[in-house]
């Protein structure tokens, strides 16, 4: 939760200690010129000579950062197989750097970066295709890696895309290639969270995806696909029993918690995509049940909660646990595509929004009363630009850094119509996530406690 600072909205302490508190002082005084008019030690300092209440409450008013850390979080690696093949190399490989070109340096600035990673690495015992059964070359783990990214989230609709040994492949493959993998585990004795520690922050986190169906037997069934036949091995709810995903997230809380985990983060693979309101307008709000389950999840305690699955992006909401009005949660509904195919020209919802991500970014920061908590949030929004470079397509992902608005054109190789289908895509996305953004970091704008001239934040 945001910090709080331990004296803002408490009650005037009833203690008579404060009322003595001048003739505390004139006692001392007096002490100090017994002792220096007789020549006798140093006399102590005016702080020295407070009771210790007094000094605790002095203290308290100069709570400082002493340690911070970024989780930067992007939308879906939606590998269709147009930016499957313009990634392809003559000799039968695959190179995907491209798509992370422009990211990276951002990625890079995280202590830990993480994306949805919307395809399965099944092997090329399958074929590699996109929609509706992805299957994509495990080199896209390597770029994502070199680029900059920790954690890779497994679990979504797709996620049993080349059945469960592929599902599995995918855990392996990614683990084996250096990245952590959050939402699919190998058995049911696997945990399904991870804590990681982040300059000396612990933060936990878990992650589930919507399933289609379920007998109640822990097989889930993804994306209208056979059933997944290893129970244990996908986080997942179903819509008509959300107190079992209540129930296991609360237990995943506790063991984070006893893990050492000092902040929390849940991701979820939830929503309705691009949901069509009239013949010209489509929703890109949260739907009744991810509203339902976010406010859920803060009453349950979580911290951060990011969405993904519409393929837009959705706005950002700070809540109050009902149980709890201290608390808050800060949520984003959906990240959007990081990368994709869903061009305007191919989609039904030709608004541009398919094209259109952003990378969501929370810090946490421990202070020097052993408090840990967020202290700042952002997005940046991101767009897919499809283009020719030196007569090969490419699909790149560009970070639409406002304060270098000015040099997109130069920095990405942007004709002037590219370049205003970027400045378009930075609108759209600033109009959705904007307001709520707005709201979170005004939050902990009056928060945050005040920062001392000798604060050491790292």
């Amino acid at each position: 939760m945001a910090y709080k600072p331990k004296h803002a909205k408490q009650k005037p302490r009833r203690n008579p200690a404060w009322k003595l508190l001048p003739l505390l002082a004139v006692a001392v005084a007096a002490v100090i010129l017994i002792v220096h008019s007789v020549g006798g030690e140093k006399p102590v300092s005016r702080e020295e000579s407070l009771p210790a209440e007094i000094q605790q409450a002095t203290t308290e008013s100069a709570v400082t950062a002493v340690a911070s850390a970024t989780v930067g979080v992007q939308g879906d690696l939606l590998m269709h197989k147009p930016v499957i093949n313009a990634c392809a190399l003559e000799d039968g490989g695959y190179d995907f750097e491209p798509i992370f070109r422009y990211v990276a340096e951002y990625m890079k600035k995280c202590d830990y970066s993480v994306a949805n990673l919307e395809t399965t690495l099944g092997g090329d015992g399958n074929p590699y295709q996109g929609y509706p059964h992805f299957n994509c070359p495990d080199e896209i783990v390597e770029a994502a890696k070199n680029a900059g990214m920790d954690m890779l989230l497994t679990v979504n609709n797709h996620a049993s895309d080349t059945g469960t040994e592929g599902l599995l492949r995918t855990v392996k493959r990614v683990r084996e290639m250096g990245l952590t993998v959050l939402g699919t585990q190998l058995s049911d004795e696997e945990p399904k969270y991870t804590v990681v520690d982040l300059n000396g922050i612990k933060v936990g986190m878990t992650a589930f995806t919507y399933a289609t169906d379920t007998d109640g037997d822990g097989l889930p069934t993804l994306n209208y696909e056979a059933e997944v036949t290893q129970a244990g091995v996908v986080n997942y709810y179903t819509d008509d029993n959300l107190n079992a995903l209540y129930n296991q997230v609360s237990s995943l809380l506790s063991q984070m918690k006893a893990g050492g985990a000092e902040a929390t983060m849940v991701y979820m693979h939830w929503g309705t995509e691009y949901t069509k309101q009239s013949d010209d307008t489509y929703s890109l709000c949260p739907d009744a049940t991810q509203k339902a389950i976010a406010q859920q999840l803060c009453d349950l305690g979580v911290d951060v909660i990011v969405g993904g699955h519409p393929h837009v992006v959705e706005p950002m909401e700070l809540l109050t646990s009902a149980t709890d009005p201290d608390h808050k949660t800060f949520v984003i509904y959906s990240l959007g595509n990081a990368v994709s195919n869903q061009r305007r020209e191919n989609m039904d919802m030709n608004t541009g929004h398919t094209e259109d991500g952003a990378m969501f970014t929370v810090t946490f920061s421990r202070y020097s009363d052993g408090t840990v908590a967020v202290s700042d949030v952002d997005v940046l929004p991101t767009w897919v630009n499809m283009s020719s470079v030196n007569g090969k397509l490419e699909y790149n992902i560009l970070p639409l850094d406002a304060s270098r608005g000015e040099q997109w054109k130069s920095l990405y190789n942007l004709d002037d119509a590219l370049c205003a289908s970027a400045a378009a895509s930075y609108d759209r996305t600033m109009n959705i996530v904007g307001p709520g953004l707005q709201q979170c970091q005004s939050y902990l704008r009056q928060m945050t406690p005040r920062k001392t001239a000798d604060s050491s934040a790292a």
